[in-house]
């Protein structure tokens, strides 16, 4: 998720631990750090664009290395602030601010490494946009009327955003879930019987309009569905996947670091002898936010490995934004 979300997320978790046990200031300034810690991981360099991408939501955001790094944040806590608030109670606080910040990077569809050193698989359930206000705004409200009013009164609201929000992240899975049977209804038949694949993801800023991405053999479907539209199936462009380019890569291309990073949701293509990338899950068609060109074809015509470097492109802001309002209220137009 943004920033700001990460840190109105920590920030309201270490006002709910740490109450009255110490000003209303201090548990969001920590929470706050704690919340937004992870994401310093954007600072390193990996070498080159995609290894950076792939890098990102690594090692920073592994449950099991943040529990071990909690206990020196809260003792750095606990002794700058006099140890006026037990040890254990501004460790629970700040443990929780520094998992749920992986945690909620997992329910978008980027990947997270939650359980490295164990495996490094990246986690994504894809069911929340990475900026969503009605997610982050009871957060903010919450922490903001905790901060104004250090009272009962002031805890409960920024309780309620904690609760507001966690109901929020819940019909997110519920709708994806609802948008995913719809999907596969309104696809070829015998599509998944063919090794197809979904994914379901929603728009920009909001839950009630879906984007679904599809993969057979040989083709991508794109497709989108509001819960404004009218009854009926969702209608897919087709695309072709590119898999022939694919199977002329040699095996340590990093493309294929790519790939494996999105789960198998790329598209390869050729552009004036140059093989790019595409990760299909972030973006829709024609602009994506990360594609990379990572081989060139040689005088013999078999492809060389570039070092990779980014393609991807992106839409304009006006034009994008009056379609996405269109959309969600149910008009079929053909995206920007």
């Amino acid at each position: 998720m943004d920033s700001l979300s990460q840190l109105a997320l920590g920030a309201s978790l270490g006002i709910a631990v740490l109450g009255h046990r110490t000003a209303v200031w201090k548990a969001a300034l920590w929470g706050g750090i704690a919340g937004t810690l992870p994401d310093l991981d954007v600072l390193i360099n990996h070498g080159d664009p995609l290894s950076n991408m792939v890098g990102h939501r690594g090692a920073s955001h592994a449950l099991f290395y943040l529990t071990l790094f909690s206990p020196a944040l809260a003792w750095l806590a606990w002794r700058i602030h006099a140890r006026a608030v037990p040890f254990a109670r501004w460790w629970l606080a700040l443990w929780l601010a520094l998992i749920t910040h992986p945690l909620l990077d997992a329910c978008t569809v980027y990947g997270t490494r939650l359980l490295l050193p164990f495996t490094d698989h990246a986690f994504g359930t894809g069911s929340i946009f990475i900026i969503d206000p009605l997610y982050t705004l009871p957060l903010c409200i919450g922490v903001a009327m905790a901060w104004r009013r250090a009272s009962p009164g002031g805890l409960r609201a920024n309780t309620l955003g904690l609760v507001l929000s966690s109901a929020y992240l819940l019909w997110s899975l519920a709708a994806q879930a609802h948008v995913q049977t719809l999907a596969l209804q309104s696809l070829p038949p015998g599509f998944s019987a063919q090794g197809g694949r979904i994914l379901v993801t929603p728009a920009p800023l909001n839950t009630a309009l879906w984007r679904v991405v599809a993969q057979d053999a040989q083709h991508d479907y794109e497709g989108f569905h509001s819960f404004f539209d009218p009854s009926g199936p969702i209608r897919f462009q087709l695309h072709p996947r590119g898999q022939a380019l694919a199977a002329t890569l040699p095996a340590d291309n990093p493309a294929f670091r790519l790939a494996a990073f999105a789960q198998g949701f790329v598209r390869y293509s050729e552009h004036a002898g140059v093989l790019r990338i595409t990760d299909l899950r972030m973006g829709q068609e024609p602009h994506y936010a990360f594609a990379f060109d990572v081989a060139e074809r040689d005088p013999n015509g078999q492809w060389r490995a570039l070092p990779p470097r980014a393609a991807g492109t992106r839409a304009e802001i006006g034009p994008s934004l009056r379609w996405l309002a269109r959309r969600i209220a149910g008009h079929d137009d053909p995206a920007p």
